[in-house]
């Protein structure tokens, strides 16, 4: 086994430490390696974080979340929608179907069959109005 950590020699007290530059993986031709160098940010950075644009970018952040958050309920309640709606429609087809139930079993003709087994007949002579005098 071989000790594979390396040691730095000591720096020099007035000499400022430098980090080895990380390697990009490939030949260093990333998107990001690219953007970077397009945009230039390392000049931004070069004195520290620029702390007065901080609120400005909490502000952008802030909005970002609040977008994504909007468009999860916005698609949350879509779903919430089309579950009702096809709620809506099973009950409209039971509605429906129970409606038709209901309307064939109180026709004359059904009714007559149905109260037969209880020895009730249907009435031949047709209904008369009774007129009480006072």
């Amino acid at each position: 086994m071989e000790n594979k950590f390396r040691i730095e020699p000591p720096q020099k007290a007035n000499e400022p430490r430098v980090k080895p530059a990380a390697k990009a993986s490939g030949n260093g031709k990333s998107v990001f390696s690219g953007l970077e160098k397009r945009l230039k940010l390392e000049s931004y950075f070069e004195d520290g974080f620029p702390v007065q644009y901080l609120p400005k970018i909490l502000f952008v952040v802030l909005l970002s979340l609040i977008y994504i958050s909007n468009t999860h309920y916005a698609e949350k309640t879509t779903r919430q929608i089309d579950r009702a709606q096809t709620e809506v429609q099973d009950l409209r087809a039971d509605y429906t179907t129970l409606k038709s139930d209901v309307m064939f079993a109180s026709k004359q003709s059904e009714v007559a069959r149905r109260v037969k087994p209880l020895g009730l007949k249907e009435s031949l002579n047709p209904p008369f109005k009774i007129v009480v005098k006072d």
